[in-house]
């Protein structure tokens, strides 16, 4: 019986797989392994025990796993036993120098390095998509909102580089995080390597080599979770990203503004009672679930704080947050990729937008322009100020206003007005701007950890 939407409504197959119980048990059985495989290597336990471990885990099964701990109410136990019994001889040598969390948070690792890899792919395939719709939108006008009210032109081009821009960046954190938190350990009760002894530094470098994972440099029971929260901040940040685009494209395609429209169905229903309804229901998932994965983030700070060498407070918290979290980032970021890919952009609705105030957002041309025919800047301001808000009062054009005032024709010729108050005049270097910045970020769309 499913119960979290996680096991039926949101998340993508790849990211779930990597979190299921199975594929958790085969990282602690693979740790398991190379653990025999390493002490062996350096004479710790036989070769042959090491060979009869790593055939026997082949063997085990989760069902027989779950079977033991039934009886002990140990997990890991359990799965060295599960292990055990199917390794003859050799059975006596599984988990031999480790504790609990020298396997666990070893098989986290693994997990971990699963999960970068697939982030990485994920936003890649996100910052191709928010480049291609920078350059297809590269000349696109549209009127800029600050405080919610419309301000001097941008462009649609200027806004996808702004998106994509932050997201090379959480792609270059992403790599820059991955050594700190794939990582695993192999330092036994309390972080000293005693039941090992002498070679405890080499056995745990060959365990992590023959795992593919860096081992850290001193930990006590359990690695810091410094590491595992700053990849819950992580998600943290995307979910954010995310979340910000998500209210753009909802709030664009508002009724009153009409500029965007998220894909809809030849078949799809928008409400249950209002047939003529075309919801973002899309973006609007992305901006729920991001504050989940937010969520996230402080019982992992929570789970730093353990007791002395470490309790066992974080253990449960984790069962929760490490599946929770990946998948829904996980989900989001293909959500929103699918979003935008597909995003509709409507030309008529942006122009009529862009010229709703007549002209009066472009108060600001004309002022700069006053300046530099050599009237004061803040002289300039004021006018402008006037005439904008006796424009808006009035709701006339700005150009009928500025035409009959003789300080500004003495300055700018009524033609040239005219120029300076249209909008695509008025957008600086913002397609120099997305240019430079697609031409940037083009191999890194295309590349992959």
């Amino acid at each position: 019986m499913a119960i979290h939407p996680i096991e039926y409504r949101y998340g993508t197959e790849e990211m779930r797989r990597i979190w299921s119980e199975e594929y958790r048990f085969s990282c602690i059985v693979r740790a398991e392994v190379a653990l025999a495989r390493a002490l062996a290597r350096h004479g710790v336990i036989p070769e042959r025990a090491a060979d009869a471990i790593a055939a026997g885990a082949e063997k085990a099964s989760l069902s027989r796993a779950k079977q033991i701990e039934g009886e002990i109410n140990h997990d890991m136990m359990a799965i060295v036993r599960a292990i055990a019994e199917q390794c003859g001889e050799g059975g006596g040598y599984v988990h031999y120098g480790a504790t609990s969390n020298d396997i666990l948070d070893t098989a986290t690792g693994l997990q971990l390095g699963e999960v970068t890899t697939l982030l990485d792919g994920k936003l890649r395939r996100l910052l191709a998509v928010l480049l291609r719709r920078a350059g297809e939108t590269r000349d696109l006008v549209c009127a800029a909102r600050t405080h919610g009210q419309i301000g001097v032109p941008t462009t649609y081009g200027l806004r996808f580089a702004i998106w994509a821009s932050e997201v090379a960046r959480h792609i270059e954190r992403l790599e820059q995080m991955r050594p700190r938190v794939v990582v695993g350990q192999l330092t036994g009760a309390v972080g000293t390597q005693a039941a090992i002894g002498e070679r405890g530094l080499e056995v745990q470098e060959t365990m992590m080599g023959l795992l593919g994972l860096s081992p850290v440099d001193v930990s006590n029971q359990v690695i810091a979770r410094d590491r595992y929260a700053e990849y819950f901040m992580y998600l943290a940040n995307v979910a954010t990203t995310l979340d910000k685009i998500g209210i753009e494209v909802r709030t664009l395609q508002r009724t009153e503004i009409g500029e965007v429209e998220e894909q809809f169905g030849s078949r799809q229903v928008g409400s249950s009672t209002m047939p003529h309804k075309r919801n973002p229901i899309r973006s609007e998932q992305v901006c729920g679930l991001a504050r989940v994965v937010r969520s996230s983030v402080e019982p992992a700070l929570g789970n730093n704080t353990l007791w002395d060498e470490r309790d066992l407070t974080n253990s449960s918290c984790e069962r929760v947050l490490f599946p929770e979290a990946s998948v829904l980032a996980d989900h989001i970021v293909t959500v929103m990729t699918s979003v935008l890919d597909g995003l509709v952009i409507r030309p008529d609705r942006v122009a009529k937008n862009l010229s709703l105030l007549h002209g009066v957002n472009m108060a600001e041309s004309v002022m700069i322009a006053l300046a530099e025919r050599g009237m004061d800047r803040q002289m300039a301001h004021e006018l402008l100020r006037r005439a904008s808000m006796d424009a808006l009062e009035r709701d006339v054009p700005l150009l009928d206003i500025l035409s009959g005032d003789s300080d500004v024709t003495a300055a700018i010729p009524v033609r040239e007005l005219e120029v300076l108050l249209d909008p695509s005049r008025y957008i600086g270097t913002a397609p120099q701007q997305v240019d430079k910045l697609v031409e940037k970020l083009a191999p890194l769309s295309r590349g992959s950890v």
